[in-house]
């Protein structure tokens, strides 16, 4: 299988134009003021300069629709992930953009897959993320194996605590239905600065760069 890769978690001018050298196909912006890796308006200037065949994602947490909407116009974003408590209602608003939408959801062993169920007709990937009390970004790894209670046919993104370690275990999945690794956290120097030389190791071992 060849997998997408998503970086999330961008932040700096230099970084930015260094990783989308490697050709990702996305690259995540944070737009959740509690995360380390916040994008402020002055840094959120920086997504223009993104090479149009990276869709530009732009990563939210229970925030204001209108809010949204707004960034969405005004960064020309490409796809919007949603990773608090968000509704079906809103996750359809934010499909009448005309952007990929992506739901995540913390995974753990009594999570219930069939609360997805009602979100397929209006997201068009979910994520599989580990539960946290902070909507992501713990660096930490949830058991996969909970993935065999996930019946939908939704592609979804496989993210939380994802290294270079686990290249070797990734290309070992067979399920069709997984459409890109997320990672953040694990490739960084510090929050919203990535390892440029880690994730071109990451993306040769996936088989994304030859």
């Amino acid at each position: 299988m060849s997998f997408k890769i998503k970086v999330c978690g961008m932040r700096q001018a230099a970084n930015i134009a260094e990783v989308a050298d490697l050709h990702p196909a996305y690259m995540g912006f944070i737009f959740y003021e509690k995360s380390p890796r916040f994008m402020n308006e002055v840094s959120a200037e920086l997504i223009k300069y993104v090479p149009e065949e990276i869709k530009t994602t732009g990563v939210f947490v229970n925030e204001q629709l209108e809010v949204v909407k707004s960034l969405v116009r005004k960064h020309q974003l490409k796809a919007v992930q949603l990773h608090g408590a968000e509704s079906v209602t809103y996750c359809s608003e934010i499909q009448d953009l005309n952007v990929e939408v992506i739901k995540a959801f913390g995974v753990h062993p009594e999570f219930d897959f069939k609360i997805l169920e009602a979100y397929d007709a209006v997201v068009d990937y979910f994520l599989f993320d580990t539960q946290t009390p902070v909507h992501g970004g713990s660096g930490k790894v949830f058991d996969w194996k909970l993935l065999q209670n996930y019946r939908l046919q939704k592609p979804y993104f496989l993210s939380g605590g994802i290294d270079l370690s686990h290249a070797d275990q990734i290309k070992q999945i067979t399920d069709e239905r997984l459409y890109a690794i997320d990672i953040n956290s694990k490739f960084e120097l510090e929050p919203g600065l990535k390892n440029v030389n880690q994730l071109k190791a990451f993306f040769e071992s996936l088989n994304e760069v030859t």
